[in-house]
């Protein structure tokens, strides 16, 4: 699939600062309310987490706007 793992300096962690806030988000905000029985109820609630959270989460940061209403509005500007 072409993926590439990112290789930089050590201690740099700029490359992950993203995705590290993203894992952080996602434990506080789902899983740690909810106790799972099984994996395929764990990827089910993640995969409509990332729906929720890229279309309905509004973000201070974004002008109160979900991530995909920040793109398309300034795709359309």
């Amino acid at each position: 699939k072409g993926i590439r793992q990112s290789m930089s300096r050590k201690g740099n962690c700029l490359d992950n600062a993203i995705i590290e806030n993203f894992f952080g988000i996602i434990k506080s905000e789902l899983f740690y309310l909810k106790k799972y029985h099984d994996i395929d109820e764990l990827k089910r609630d993640i995969k409509n987490y990332i729906e929720y959270y890229n279309n309905d989460r509004i973000k201070l940061n974004l002008k109160g706007m979900s991530p995909i209403k920040y793109r398309a509005h300034h795709i359309d500007n």
